[in-house]
């Protein structure tokens, strides 16, 4: 069983906010692969699935996005998921809006929810799917571009979170190239 976590913030008026993105490509894969309907579990809100051959556990932590791994440890302990079954979908500031990329261990390059996750666990050594949404062009602005809702001129969103859970099999059967490819292939054709 893998273990895909989605960060972000429980408040329905947070639901799209930049900082979201990760609960909203949970949910376009639980669409996408008819998965159970969420529920209350592990300080979280789960479903279940098949992606890829793979089953696979989506949570949403309720514990917002400094407290994620308050969510995340319990539901690996739980369902005995090791860290490389771990997949934590998330915004990254430094990455252009739309761009993907998935890689293994490394830092919380100030992510409050992956911080909380290497803490909760005891080890960095987890998947980071990241979900570019751009830098606003200065630090003094990057709390409101974070907490604020995606645009109307944001029309990368939502073609971005049908390519991941299009191309989510790849990510499922460990072929995260391939996957970051197959994304990167179907939001070049809707441009």
């Amino acid at each position: 069983m893998l273990l895909w976590v989605g960060l972000g913030n429980p408040e329905p008026a947070q639901a799209r906010h930049r900082h979201n993105i990760g609960f909203m490509a949970l949910d376009a894969i639980a669409r996408k692969h008819g998965f159970s309907p969420w529920r209350q579990r592990h300080k979280g809100l789960v479903a279940e699935g098949m992606v890829g051959g793979a089953k696979v556990l989506a949570l949403k932590p309720q514990t917002y996005m400094n407290g994620s791994g308050d969510s995340v440890q319990p539901a690996a302990a739980f369902h005995k998921i090791p860290p490389d079954g771990i997949c934590a979908f998330h915004d990254k500031l430094d990455l252009a809006p739309g761009k993907v990329r998935v890689k293994r261990g490394g830092g919380a390059a100030g992510h409050n929810g992956l911080r909380d996750m290497q803490r909760a666990l005891g080890t960095p050594d987890f998947w980071r799917m990241r979900l570019g949404i751009g830098h606003p062009g200065h630090k003094d602005r990057v709390h409101g571009h974070v907490l604020g809702n995606f645009a109307k001129v944001d029309t990368w969103v939502e073609p971005l979170l049908d390519a991941v859970a299009d191309a989510a099999p790849l990510l499922a059967q460990g072929k995260p190239e391939e996957f970051m490819t197959r994304v990167a292939l179907l939001t070049q054709e809707t441009r």
